[in-house]
């Protein structure tokens, strides 16, 4: 026979004892407090895809304005063979 569990137990023994007392707005409390996580990380989330675009428009405006422009030819380049 398999002896019983010690945590078993005292998981038996902590759910036998009285509850505690909850306070009514607690649900409230915790609703209220999830908004604001929510609405947190939402605004985080936009920030960060905010500067990420603003970092690529600017390093196309970057890339567009420092482009090498090709050098014209004053003249033909040698030709070897024929």
């Amino acid at each position: 026979m398999i002896p019983p569990d010690r945590k078993e137990e005292e998981v038996r023994r902590l759910l036998d004892t009285p509850h505690p007392y909850v306070p009514a707005e607690l649900a409230e409390r915790a609703a209220e407090r999830g908004r604001r996580i929510l609405r947190r990380r939402r605004a985080v989330h936009r920030l960060l895809w905010l500067l990420l675009l603003a970092a690529i428009v600017a390093g196309l405006v970057f890339a567009v304005l420092e482009w090498p422009d090709p050098q014209p030819l004053d003249t033909t380049p040698p030709v070897d063979t024929w």
